[in-house]
């Protein structure tokens, strides 16, 4: 049982790292590198699906469709809607700002990020696996559960970057800092939403008769450390300081960074 699980930790993360190639070479001949982040969550969903799917001896079960079929919504959601971003934009600013400070070694440089996202995002996969795989003949109330909390979590993602997207296109906000509906409580709702849809695969997946399940707590972690301490907030807010100043220090200051909060007027 261990080696068969490790096997397929490894096909998962070989898998992310060539379609994480692919999306090295559509970055390097666009010089769009919003494409990254597009191709790194349909790579995501796809692999995830067809790990949940895979067969194991026995006949498909209900607790493998539901892990298939929530990692699919979530990944076309999000995949698309990062797409039709791109779309409209030259380039990445969080990426652009990498390739400027690593000059001449910036294709070296980003290949090397991009292997490093496809193999964090291996423990993510394999928390779809490990859930799609519970060896647990019924749904329990905690499928329910899962199904619940990722549902909430595509939701309310694909409402703050809906919000976000509105605030942006009036032209009456421009220059301003978006701070309306969920963008009031939280300087990233979506972020937020997005590190939640992950804690949906260990409530499916934990079991006290499934040792591996356990390991399904990994994909909320890793998520929680890349967005709030790596490719995340820090980069991000950066720019949107260095691009809104004193608004958005502001903004800083009112406003909690991750987790939805009542805002803070300060006097």
């Amino acid at each position: 049982m261990a080696q068969m699980h490790i096997e397929i930790l490894a096909a998962i993360g070989l898998s992310l790292s060539v379609l994480m190639t692919l999306a090295w070479i559509v970055q390097q001949r666009t010089g769009n590198s919003g494409w990254v982040d597009t191709i790194w969550t349909y790579s995501v969903g796809l692999v995830s699906a067809v790990a949940a799917l895979w067969p194991l001896g026995g006949g498909l079960t209900t607790r493998q469709v539901i892990a298939a079929a929530l990692v699919l919504l979530w990944s076309v959601r999000l995949g698309t809607h990062i797409a039709v971003r791109s779309r409209h934009t030259a380039d990445d600013p969080r990426y652009a700002s990498f390739a400027q400070e690593w000059g001449a070694a910036a294709p070296r440089r980003m290949f090397g990020l991009l292997q490093i996202q496809a193999w964090a995002a291996a423990p993510l996969a394999f928390a779809v696996f490990l859930a799609a795989h519970a060896p647990l003949s019924a749904l329990r109330i905690q499928d329910y559960v899962g199904v619940a909390i990722a549902l909430i979590a595509i939701a309310g993602e694909a409402a703050a970057d809906e919000q976000l997207r509105r605030f942006k296109v009036d032209p009456a906000h421009a220059g301003q800092v978006c701070n309306v509906g969920l963008w009031r409580w939280s300087r990233h709702p979506n972020y937020f939403f997005e590190w939640l849809g992950w804690l949906a695969y260990p409530a499916i997946a934990l079991s006290a008769a499934y040792p591996w399940g356990w390991a399904s707590l990994a994909a909320p972690a890793i998520m929680y450390w890349l967005l709030v301490h790596v490719s995340g907030i820090p980069p991000l807010e950066t720019q949107m300081s260095r691009s809104r100043g004193d608004r958005y220090r502001a903004y800083q200051a009112e406003t909690s960074p991750f987790f939805p909060l009542p805002p803070q007027r300060k006097s």
